[in-house]
């Protein structure tokens, strides 16, 4: 690669759903932008996280043209059951919101969403490591990476920082300029990828022994977790300890609502909330991981990170095409409002459902009094169910 700089008007550090997302709206926009992406092509559209896609992130694929196989292989989700003492929460979103959510892995988005951005001619670096990030206050920020064993440079007017909890781009930001608030949960989630038909029900379930949660893929794939210690080891986890965990959390007694096929996946996820902000220092702005982590109990990761950047998007446009920087001023306080709303709402299913070794016994009557309030309350389900379903982007 040339040592002369590449220039561009912004930088996007990350192929992940929030980087993707904002180059094909900035595209769309006529705006440009370069992508930077540390991993190859292949380790992204095979990375596997959450599944689920509120029906805003559904419409916003629509909007962008990149819904078609998605419409066609995604199963949708009209329910959610909440499992406890023999006792089944149904949440009909429906009858409760008027919305469906869709279940599409968030690595088949991440291959629409590549195959758009290459289709369309848009820059897309692959195993481009970002190193630095420079600049950010003053008028001609840049990206300092290596690919194809060279050190190169991306020139920018802004910069967007989609590059993860663990990404360079949080860390260009001063010191003292970040406040930033957390929680570690002292549980993780063991999950399980298997070669099976899922169970009828997207289906929660709060037992003694812990949470379990039994989700779908498609209809012959099952993405099942029950929780564990958060400094487990994977390894003390055989496949038979697992299928047995399962079948005892959910209530399957017989052992005939769970199939119990191949298991292509297995790891721990941890429990926490992360949020830092503001999500904009001078000439970066945050997205995504990048800024905030919700606990996976909300299935929110996606959805908030395609949020981010419908709002940056606007934003960008505005500046770019009239020179108006009200959008970029206001998208921090924009974005938060519905982070800490997601957050609220994760943190709420999490203490729910899970359960905690510090637990007095008070603690836990009041948790299963919680959960039979829902059970008999429609204002309570309804809340669950609107926040499942998402919230709506930006408030516009």
């Amino acid at each position: 690669m040339s040592a002369v700089p590449m220039r561009t008007q912004v930088g996007i550090v990350g192929a992940g759903p929030a980087g993707l997302f904002l180059s094909l709206l900035l595209q769309r926009a006529g705006i440009d932008c370069v992508v930077i992406e540390a991993r190859s092509r292949s380790y992204v559209e095979c990375r596997v996280r959450a599944g689920v896609l509120e029906p805003a992130t559904v419409e916003l694929m629509q909007e962008l043209g990149v819904d078609e196989r998605m419409r066609r292989e995604a199963m949708v989700d009209d329910a959610l059951d909440i499992r406890f003492a023999g006792n089944v929460i149904h949440l009909d979103f429906p009858a409760l919101t008027g919305r469906l959510v869709h279940i599409y892995g968030q690595q088949e988005v991440v291959k629409d969403l590549i195959a758009a951005r290459l289709a369309a001619g848009g820059p897309l670096l692959f195993e481009a490591e970002a190193t630095r990030v420079e600049g950010i206050d003053g008028n001609r920020p840049a990206i300092h990476f290596r690919h194809e064993n060279a050190d190169a440079t991306l020139v920018c007017d802004l910069v967007a920082g989609c590059d993860g909890f663990h990404g360079v781009c949080r860390a260009a930001i001063p010191a003292g300029a970040l406040t930033v608030c957390e929680r570690e949960f002292p549980f993780g989630w063991l999950g399980i990828l298997s070669e099976s038909p899922p169970i009828a029900q997207m289906t929660y379930a709060h037992h003694e022994r812990g949470f379990a949660l039994a989700s779908r893929r498609s209809p012959q794939l099952s993405r099942l977790y029950v929780q564990c210690s958060a400094d487990d080891d994977v390894a003390a986890w055989p496949d038979g300890r697992i299928w047995d965990e399962l079948h005892v959390r959910l209530g399957d007694d017989d052992r005939t609502e769970i199939v119990e096929g191949h298991i292509v996946q297995k790891g721990i996820t941890p429990c926490r909330s992360f949020v830092a902000e503001p999500m904009r220092h001078g000439r970066l702005f945050l997205a995504g991981d990048a800024c905030h982590i919700v606990p996976p109990t909300g299935a929110k990761g996606l959805n908030l990170a395609a949020a981010d950047v419908r709002v940056l998007a606007r934003a960008l446009a505005d500046y770019f095409h009239g020179g108006a920087t009200t959008g970029l001023d206001r998208y921090s306080d924009t974005c938060l409002a519905r982070v800490w709303k997601v957050v609220r709402y994760s943190t709420y299913m999490t203490t729910l459902l899970h359960r905690f070794e510090e637990q007095s016994p008070f603690d836990r009557r009041l948790q299963l009094a919680e959960l039979d309030y829902v059970l008999h309350s429609r204002a309570a389900q309804t809340v669950i169910a609107e926040n499942y379903v998402g919230l709506p982007f930006d408030g516009a």
